[in-house]
């Protein structure tokens, strides 16, 4: 893992730029840079403290957590469960080739026009689902943004509900992850000592990308965004095969 240090500090560096200036991305970007040159599972264990650090930053942003915990806890609580499940399932798989067809899938939804209503009676029963199946790859590939991304945009929140509840979302999931990886052994010292360094560059990307947000065009940047990412996941995808 020392010899990729270097790698590691971009990797951090440019997710929390994609970060800054989207509201999300760390976790995405980070998994499929480093799925080029080690297994998911070591991956994952170096997001920890970078997408948390990042995570609770933008949960805490503005006031009304606690309403949009209430909202959104049927999710939550299936993302935990989810992510314990995924996590025994695929614990002893290399996973490449599963979070290469997951950021393929999020990045064509993420090219695509198609938008998706979610009505206030079907959350009760809708959002444990969605949590789950978020769980499930987030225990299997580290990634923690399909379905969960998709069902909070289509809560019908405003701008700055929207980017609290990815925060708090993104933050369960991390925790979620995290005590996967530990319950399975990846979450060693050196990992976690190399997870503590990244979030240095992973931070100085945010502020950037943050600074730079308006002086940057959205809707070019997510288009540029999301092709990159599918090519990084048909790349993994393939190599998998």
């Amino acid at each position: 893992m020392e010899n990729n240090l270097l790698y590691i500090c971009a990797v951090f560096a440019l997710a929390g730029f994609v970060k800054g200036v989207t509201g999300m991305g760390l976790p995405t970007v980070a998994m499929a840079l480093l799925g080029l040159v080690m297994p998911p599972l070591q991956a994952a264990a170096l997001l920890v403290v970078p997408s948390l650090f990042t995570n609770v930053w933008q949960m805490l942003a503005r006031r009304g957590l606690y309403e949009v915990w209430l909202r959104l806890r049927p999710m939550l609580l299936g993302v935990c469960g989810g992510t314990l499940v995924g996590g025994a399932l695929f614990a002893q798989a290399d996973g490449k080739g599963l979070l290469g067809i997951a950021l393929v899938l999020y990045a064509l939804l993420g090219l695509s026009t198609w938008r998706w209503q979610v009505r206030p009676g079907q959350e009760s029963w809708l959002g444990p689902i969605v949590g789950a199946a978020t769980g499930l790859l987030t225990g299997a590939t580290g990634v923690f943004v399909i379905p969960a991304v998709p069902y909070l945009q289509a809560l019908g929140l405003d701008k700055e509900e929207l980017v609290q509840a990815m925060g708090l979302s993104f933050t369960v999931s991390t925790l979620a992850l995290a005590v996967t990886l530990t319950t399975h052994g990846a979450w060693e010292p050196a990992a976690a000592g190399m997870s503590f360094a990244a979030q240095l560059p992973a931070l100085a990307g945010l502020l950037l990308g943050e600074r730079l947000r308006l002086l940057l065009k959205p809707a070019l940047f997510r288009r540029c965004f999301f092709v990159t990412l599918f090519a990084l996941g048909a790349h993994l995808s393939f190599s998998a095969a």
